[in-house]
C-alpha cells in the first residue's frame, strides 16, 4: 500500500495505489454487495474487504516479535502504521464522519475555554510584562513585552475572523469563510517584523555604550515576568491536547510554546545583564526578537502552503482511493484522485470510470452519492466527482501547458 504511482491507471484487480493521481487498467470480478451500504454505519459488522487488505494486519504479538529482532524497531513501527492505515480504509465512511462529529462536539466546550482563557490571560499578562519592561529598562524584557502585545492582537484577530467566517454571505463568498483565518494568520505574522525595531535599538545600545556599568537589578520586574511564564505554561499544557481539534487552538498552542522559551530566556538575560555582564541584556533582546520573527515566519510559510494548495496527507488520499474504488461495482476504474488544501480543509477531486453503456441517471446518482459521502468526511470542505467512460484522453489543461511550453 505504500508504493505511489502518478498518472497511471487503477483497477479493481490490484491493491489500490497511493497517489493523488491514479488511473485504472483492469476490471475486478463482480462483487455483489456494496461496502458502504452493507456497513449501515455500524462498526460491529466487519466491512467487505475485496482486496484482502485485512490479511496484511499483524497481531501485537507479531509486532512485538519484530521489535525484538536486530534493527526491528523500524520494521515494527512500519507494520504498526500499516495496521492503522488498513483499519482506517476498511472503516465505513459513515463511521469516519460520525467519529469526527462526536470528537468535535466533545471538544467544543474545551476549545471555547482555551480561546477565552488565552484571550483574558494575554490581556492581563500584557499589562504585567509591559510594566516589567518599562520599570526595569531591560531590553530583553521589552522584547518579551512587545511579543505579549502581539499575543493580544493575534487572539482578537483570530476570534473576530472565526466569527466573521461563520456569518459570511454565501452569495457574495461562494466558497465560505474557511480561508479567512489562514489569511489573517499571514497578515498578522508579517506584522511581527516590528521586532526589527528592538533589534536595531539593542544593536545601537551595544555599539554606543561607553562604560561597563551593570544595569540596576529590578526584582518586581523579574517576579512579574516569572508569573507570566507560569501562566503561559498552564495554557500550553491545556492547549496541547486540543491542538488537533481546532486551527485556532493550534495557533494559540504554538504561541504559548514560543512564549515559554522567550519569557524564560528574557528573565535569564535581563538578570545576567544586571549581575554579570551589561551586554547580556541587549544581546538577549536581539536573540528574542529574532526568535519571534523566525517563529512568525514559519507560521506564515505554513499558512501560505495551505493557500497554495499543498497536497493532503498521503494516508487521507489512500482512504479516498479505496473508498471510491469500492463504492460500487459499476465503478470499474479510477482515472484521477486528488486531495489538496484550500485553506485549512481539503478539496477532493475524483474521476471515476464507468461502462459506456451505463444509463445517465445511474452514472449521475452514483457519482452524486459518492461526492456526498466524501464531503461529510472530516476536514473535507468540497468534493468533485466526475464520470468518464475511458482513460485515454489527455486533459485540455495539459494540452495547453504543452503548447505553451510549461511541460
Amino acid at each position: 500500500m505504500d508504493d505511489q504511482a502518478s498518472s497511471s491507471s487503477t483497477s479493481k484487480t490490484s491493491a489500490p495505489p497511493e497517489s493523488s493521481d491514479t488511473a485504472v487498467a483492469d476490471q475486478l470480478p463482480s462483487f455483489n454487495v456494496d461496502i458502504e451500504r452493507t456497513s449501515e454505519s455500524s462498526t460491529s459488522a466487519l466491512p467487505l474487504d475485496p482486496f484482502q487488505l485485512r490479511d496484511g494486519i499483524l497481531s501485537e504479538e507479531e509486532i512485538a516479535a519484530l521489535r525484538r529482532r536486530k534493527r526491528g524497531k523500524r520494521v515494527a513501527k512500519y507494520h504498526k502504521k500499516q495496521n492503522t492505515l488498513i483499519a482506517s480504509v476498511l472503516k465505513p465512511m459513515e463511521d469516519h464522519t460520525e467519529e469526527a462529529k462526536v470528537e468535535e462536539d466533545a471538544a467544543r466546550l474545551p476549545v471555547k475555554i482555551a480561546i477565552y482563557a488565552s484571550l483574558i490571560a494575554n490581556m492581563f499578562l500584557c499589562v504585567l510584562q509591559m510594566y516589567a519592561a518599562i520599570s526595569s529598562g531591560s531590553l530583553s524584557l521589552l522584547a518579551t513585552g512587545i511579543d505579549s502585545v502581539f499575543d493580544i492582537g493575534s487572539n482578537v484577530l483570530l476570534f473576530w475572523l472565526h466569527r466573521k467566517a461563520l456569518k459570511l454571505d454565501v452569495n457574495a463568498w461562494p466558497v465560505g469563510g474557511a480561508r479567512l483565518e489562514t489569511i489573517g494568520n499571514i497578515v498578522y505574522g508579517l506584522m511581527g517584523s516590528v521586532n526589527l525595531v528592538v533589534i536595531v535599538e539593542s544593536a545601537r545600545n551595544i555599539i554606543t555604550k561607553g562604560d561597563n556599568e551593570l544595569q540596576k537589578f529590578h526584582l518586581p520586574s523579574i517576579i512579574a515576568v516569572s508569573a507570566a511564564l507560569a501562566v503561559k505554561f498552564l495554557l500550553f499544557v491545556y492547549c496541547f491536547s486540543l491542538r488537533s481539534k481546532s486551527s485556532q487552538v493550534r495557533v494559540l498552542w504554538e504561541d504559548h510554546r514560543n512564549d515559554l522559551w522567550m519569557n524564560g530566556f528574557g528573565i535569564l538575560m535581563s538578570t545576567g545583564g544586571s549581575k554579570l555582564r551589561w551586554y547580556l541584556d541587549p544581546t538577549g533582546a536581539i536573540i528574542i526578537s529574532l526568535g519571534v520573527i523566525i517563529a512568525w515566519g514559519r507560521t506564515v510559510y505554513g499558512e501560505f502552503e495551505l493557500l497554495a494548495g499543498k497536497s493532503a496527507p498521503h494516508d487521507f488520499i489512500q482512504l479516498i482511493i479505496y473508498k471510491a474504488l469500492t463504492f460500487s461495482e459499476d465503478i470499474i476504474k479510477l482515472d484521477t484522485v486528488r486531495a489538496y488544501h484550500s485553506g485549512p480543509d481539503y478539496f477532493v477531486e475524483v474521476d471515476v470510470v464507468m461502462d459506456a453503456k451505463t444509463p445517465l441517471w445511474k452514472a449521475h446518482d452514483l457519482s452524486q452519492q459518492l461526492q456526498d459521502k466524501i464531503e461529510v468526511l472530516p476536514n473535507v470542505e468540497r468534493a468533485f466527482v466526475h464520470v468518464d467512460h475511458e482513460t485515454t484522453h489527455v486533459p485540455v489543461r495539459l494540452i495547453f501547458r504543452i503548447l505553451l511550453g510549461y511541460s
